[in-house]
């Protein structure tokens, strides 16, 4: 919870430079491929990973130990490497970051530069008794609001946390109406991004608001790891049709 006007005003100003894109960029084109880098090839970041590059993205993958991801890249196809999360924050034109939710805030301090108007989308989670008493300040007060003060100066989306990995691996392109990837973000490009990578991974994009709504798909909500299609999604978060 913000303690103070003073702190509030903080929050409001890291939100703000959240949604600002770097100086004289042009918008993506939403026809050509992306350039990706994945900051943490777990689970969810290695099933992301093999989803985008059969779509045809170009992807810096990478983790604290980038040579054990070479065999991943190997078999990806020749626009998957490896690299150092530097690297992989350097390249992407859209940056996800997959780590334990306590190491986001240094990972923000590392890389301020390298993520500065990038497109970033965030799929952890706090869990307190991994990531310890800051776990309970970022569920308090919701990730898109904690995550956007850790990566602050990015264009944030958060995405891809209320899935479980198995599910993003084996469930995509469901046969008849595709499961839904809730997603919350401040910046229209940002959302409109993750969105197309929402589908490129098979599933349906729902956006159920600002950053500040990312609390209604955290960690303990009714449709947290629910696999649910786009029509359940918007009923169970009272969203319009």
């Amino acid at each position: 919870m913000l303690k103070s006007p003073f702190t509030a005003l903080i929050a409001a100003a890291v939100v703000s430079a959240a949604v600002v894109a770097p100086a004289g960029a042009a918008p993506l084109d939403d026809s050509k491929p992306l350039k990706i880098g994945i900051i943490g090839t777990g689970n969810i970041g290695g099933a992301l990973a093999k989803h985008w590059a059969k779509a045809g993205h170009e992807i810096v993958i990478a983790s604290r130990h980038p040579e054990q991801l070479k065999d991943l890249a190997k078999s990806l196809g020749p626009k998957v490497r490896t690299g150092t999360p530097k690297e992989a924050a350097t390249f992407g034109d859209v940056v996800l970051v997959s780590i334990p939710y306590s190491a986001t805030p240094q990972l923000g301090r590392d890389l301020q530069s390298e993520l500065k108007g990038k497109i970033v989308l965030d799929t952890g989670n706090p869990y307190p008794n991994r990531d310890g008493p800051m776990a309970n300040d970022a569920r308090k007060r919701g990730t898109g609001v904690a995550s956007a003060e850790f990566l602050p100066g990015t264009r944030l989306v958060r995405a891809f946390n209320a899935i479980k990995w198995t599910d993003l691996t084996h469930e995509g392109n469901h046969p008849g109406e595709k499961y839904a990837i809730p997603l919350a973000g401040d910046d229209a490009e940002a959302l409109r991004v993750a969105q197309r990578l929402v589908r490129d991974a098979g599933f349906d994009p729902v956006v159920v608001g600002g950053l500040a709504n990312a609390k209604q798909f955290d960690v303990d909500t009714p449709v947290y790891v629910k696999l649910m299609t786009a029509t359940q999604l918007r009923k169970a978060l009272n969203l319009p049709k």
